[in-house]
């Protein structure tokens, strides 16, 4: 494992990708709405990656077709946005999205409630964007990465009874979309690396409604969950400061 610790001008030029990334993402929410296909949200984030001259950081990625990742309901992760995909009324909609600043990456994901959505699934979503952020808030110098899964897996499974995709992680990130080390969303007993200034990570618990148990589809990159319940994902890119966890992927 090699855990790449970014200078403080390398943080600085992931900071401007990560707040590019931020005001895509504030736009793309105002843009959703019933009606439209994911398909048509992922134009829109094309264009907006143009419009703040970046370049997409998914797109082309093992050959995944799509700036964004646009995962409805039942759909865990890796969506492939389609015309045929269309947003209604009580949908959850998982966007993930990631964008290359002068050669830095920077990797976000938000869970919109789309028109009126049950109460219970609404809930779901909130727990699952509260444990992101207990978790950062873990974030410190010479603690051992895996107290991040192991808050997300207390808060999510232990006290509310979700179940965490286990199969997905977060990740290092930097000038490659996916470094060292990785962020388990669970307490992982092995070795865990410690938490150094410097170094940047991508915490993003996933999370079903019902069975933690996944599939994917016949293209190859659709994850859903095996009993169809709902799943979420919330992820923000973050530096460890001296100080604690520096979010660099929100306004």
């Amino acid at each position: 494992m090699k855990i790449i610790i970014k200078k403080p001008e390398e943080i600085k030029l992931m900071r401007e990708s990560g707040r590019i990334l931020a005001t895509i993402f504030q736009e793309l929410t105002n843009f959703v709405k019933p009606g439209m296909s994911t398909k048509d949200v992922d134009k829109y984030a094309e264009t907006l990656t143009r419009k703040f001259n970046v370049k997409p950081a998914f797109k082309g990625y093992q050959g995944f077709p799509g700036v964004i990742c646009a995962s409805v309901n039942e759909n865990v992760v890796h969506s492939i946005p389609t015309k045929d995909r269309i947003l209604k009324d009580g949908d959850i909609f998982t966007i993930d999205c990631g964008v290359i600043y002068k050669g830095w990456y920077s990797d976000s994901a938000i869970t919109l409630l789309i028109g009126d959505v049950d109460p219970k699934v609404k809930e779901f979503v909130s727990v699952v964007k509260k444990a992101l952020y207990m978790a950062i808030e873990k974030v410190k110098p010479g603690l051992p990465i895996n107290i991040i899964g192991e808050t997300i897996q207390k808060y999510v499974e232990g006290k509310h009874g979700y179940s965490i995709v286990k199969e997905l992680t977060g990740h290092g990130i930097g000038r490659q979309l996916h470094e060292d080390p990785f962020v388990f969303n669970f307490a992982d007993k092995g070795n865990s690396p410690i938490m150094k200034e410097g170094m940047t990570i991508a915490i993003e618990p996933i999370a079903n409604m019902g069975s933690g148990k996944i599939k994917t589809l016949r293209d190859k990159w659709t994850v859903i969950s095996a009993d169809k319940s709902m799943s979420c994902q919330w992820e923000h890119t973050i530096a460890i400061t001296k100080n604690g966890a520096e979010i660099l992927t929100q306004l």
